[in-house]
């Protein structure tokens, strides 16, 4: 399908691994133009891919200025912003019993501020290109994982921002959705797995659980949905939360 993105600038943060660079790689694959804000060096294979029609950002989001210079330097080398991919995060572990206020303050800001943040700069220029958000949050903010306050606590605040931001936008008919993953491969996850005594027993605990087809969710599929959204083939969609999961949140982990 063509979604109509050619030269469509797109930031996305942590967009150089996992969902963020499949996002980054489906949007190269439909003529528009990636920003990647992600610190990692793969971002410079995603430009290379690009053949040049990307931007690499190698900057972590951790206060508001470094939003502000990745809006800026957007504008500077393509001048318009057409939609903002908030990504960026990661499950920190920091939970009510084992972990401190501050330590959950911090996780908090580490996973939150970076969406409002890169939003409030973009925003000026999504008016212009009446344009697109999508927040990615996580089926942690719906089921709860336990052990994990500080990255629930942002995850389930994207979702309420959504629809917040999509009421407040509706004027400039700037489409907000969220895209709610679950158990999705990712350099990240392979990670957390490998903290287990068995990874490939607990990979399979974990996809015995999912209801459709028992496997884990390709990142390519969450990004099939985002780039949809991002879309005008999307453009009656607002405010909504789309779950990409295999029926985990919603059905019966027996079926």
């Amino acid at each position: 399908m063509n979604l109509q993105l050619q030269d469509q600038v797109i930031l996305i943060s942590g967009g150089a691994k996992g969902i963020g660079a499949a996002i980054s790689k489906t949007l190269i694959e439909e003529g528009a133009l990636p920003v990647i804000i992600d610190p990692s060096s793969e971002g410079k294979e995603l430009v290379e891919m690009a053949k040049g029609k990307a931007l690499h950002i190698p900057q972590r989001l951790t206060n508001e200025m470094h939003a502000k210079q990745a809006v800026e330097k957007t504008i500077e080398k393509f001048g318009k912003i057409h939609g903002l991919v908030n990504n960026a995060g990661s499950n920190d572990g920091i939970g009510l019993e084992n972990g401190t206020p501050k330590e959950f303050a911090d996780s908090v800001s580490r996973n939150l501020l970076h969406y409002y943040n890169l939003a409030h700069f973009a925003l000026p220029f999504l008016k212009v290109t009446k344009g697109s958000i999508v927040n990615i949050s996580s089926k942690t903010a719906i089921t709860g994982q336990g052990g994990t306050s500080g990255y629930v606590a942002a995850k389930g605040a994207q979702l309420a921002l959504t629809r917040e931001w999509a009421a407040e936008l509706l004027p400039y008919q700037i489409r907000v959705n969220a895209v709610i993953p679950a158990e999705v491969m990712t350099p990240l996850y392979e990670n957390w797995l490998g903290t287990f005594p068995d990874p490939e027993s607990k990979l399979k605990e974990i996809t015995n659980r999912i209801p459709l087809e028992k496997r884990m969710t390709l990142p390519e599929e969450i990004a099939a949905m985002v780039v949809f959204l991002l879309s005008q083939k999307a453009s009656h969609i607002t405010g909504q939360h789309l779950f990409v999961d295999g029926g985990y949140t919603h059905l019966d982990r027996a079926l």
